[in-house]
């Protein structure tokens, strides 16, 4: 129930106007340091806002596939540009040569030119009245694609390019109507950007849980891969297993093309390497699926000290409390 308050309190189509042309914005900074600043966390607007998000979108796409009709605006074009040039700098920035097999040093290139470029980047994408917010902005861009210190990928990651969302919603650059872009658009091509990274540098999981998590780098396109599915007449959870079912429909549900992905770059049996998946293939409906992937996601992602301890606040996202 708590979730449905906070959606109703904040879905995208209000957080539009929350914030101001006026609006004074700060560079985001990190406030957890320690196990018990977890409660702060928690209790915060960014908290709030940051579930109320996730949990609006898996709505949005309930029972939907990914080709299905919906609009494209001028926000969602210029990130899906923006994507595509940090696609273009991957192919601009070959492997080297190297002893160790994983955590190819080409990507601290890659990421310099990110680092270098990001705010422009983001300026591209924001309305004229809103550039003020690109600094801000800009910093859950960078956080979004791994880190160049340890070369390494995980949720955290993935979850500062849903904070980015987030704030481009909160700003008023991306609207309710680009719910569905939001996901099957931009989201998507994300992954794909960040799969071509994990491939192509050999980047390592960060925090991985080996067999006992869910994916080596990802969460969110399982939770509303899952809910995509919700209500389908034929395909069941059983059925991701089958990999001809995964062939034929991987384009048109994000969920099967995360396990397609699983499937081309780890061997031997599923239920080894993807335990906690193959054990999700006997749960009877795909509406269990969701809602118990959303409470997996709080607690081994949102409420784990190691992953939130990178997560950076500022104005958009704040670590001040839910007014009551």
């Amino acid at each position: 129930m708590a979730e449905t308050k906070q959606q109703a309190a904040s879905s995208p189509e209000d957080e539009a106007p929350e914030v101001s042309a006026q609006a004074s914005f700060m560079i985001p900074k990190k406030e957890i340091s320690m196990v018990p600043d977890m409660g702060k966390w928690k209790r915060s607007q960014a908290y709030a806002d940051y579930i109320s998000f996730i949990v609006t979108l898996n709505e949005g796409v309930k029972g939907k596939k990914m080709s299905c009709e919906y609009e494209v605006s001028e926000t969602v074009d210029r990130l899906l540009e923006l994507l595509g040039t940090l696609d273009r700098w991957i192919n601009e920035t070959p492997p080297v040569d190297q002893p160790s097999r994983f955590g190819n040093k080409a990507y601290r290139t890659w990421f310099a030119k990110l680092e270098q470029e990001a705010e422009t980047l983001v300026s591209a994408v924001l309305p004229a009245d809103r550039s003020a917010a690109a600094p801000e902005i800009a910093v859950y861009l960078k956080e979004s694609v791994g880190n160049p210190t340890r070369i390494d990928y995980g949720t955290g990651h993935e979850a500062a390019f849903a904070a980015f969302l987030c704030c481009l919603c909160k700003v008023g650059a991306l609207r309710a109507e680009d719910q569905l872009a939001i996901v099957f658009k931009v989201f998507d091509r994300y992954l794909q950007v960040m799969r071509k990274l994990q491939k192509t540098y050999r980047m390592e999981p960060a925090g991985s849980q080996g067999v006992w998590g869910l994916d080596d780098f990802q969460f969110l396109p399982f939770i509303w891969g899952s809910s995509q599915f919700i209500g389908h007449p034929t395909l069941e959870p059983r059925h991701f297993l089958d990999e001809k079912v995964v062939n034929e429909n991987h384009q048109d549900f994000m969920f099967l093309e995360c396990i397609k992905f699983i499937n081309e770059m780890k061997t031997g049996p599923f239920a080894e390497h993807s335990n906690q998946l193959w054990n999700i293939s006997a749960v009877p409906s795909w509406s269990k699926v969701n809602q118990g992937l959303i409470r997996m996601y709080k607690a081994e992602c949102l409420e784990k000290f190691p992953v939130i301890q990178h997560f950076k606040f500022g104005s958009l996202l704040s670590i001040q409390p839910v007014k009551p």
